[in-house]
């Protein structure tokens, strides 16, 4: 019904920068609040950063400062600059979105993208 696919992963040195995207696809009636979270290996999937439609934005401490949360409302798309990586930033970043949609817009679904994996080393 609804489709989340991430892009922009990659190996990049420590203190450099990338840019995620996610763009959202399917039966979409409306998206309340997009996400991103990540997963390092052997630990627990962790928020990363939030966006409402409203574009009131949260982050994690570990990223405040170097990570920018954004969305492009009417390409139904959200994107994560970050910047002055580090090796602690490597992990698997994934998009999550809270979606109305067409067949049933008073629910709110949760929905998740595959992952794209950054690498942080040198």
């Amino acid at each position: 019904q609804v489709q989340l696919v991430e892009s922009g992963g990659g190996l990049v040195q420590p203190g450099g920068s990338l840019r995620l995207s996610c763009v959202a696809s399917g039966s979409i009636f409306s998206i309340y609040a997009m996400g991103w979270f990540r997963q390092a290996p052997g630990k627990l999937r962790e928020l990363v950063a939030t966006i409402t439609s409203g574009t009131s934005t949260n982050y994690a401490d570990s990223v405040k400062g170097r990570f920018t949360i954004s969305r492009d409302n009417a390409k139904n798309t959200m994107y994560l600059q970050m910047n002055s990586l580090t090796p602690e930033d490597s992990a698997v970043y994934y998009c999550n979105a809270a979606v109305r949609i067409t067949t049933t817009p008073l629910r709110l679904l949760d929905y998740w993208g595959q992952g794209t994996r950054v690498t942080v080393s040198s």
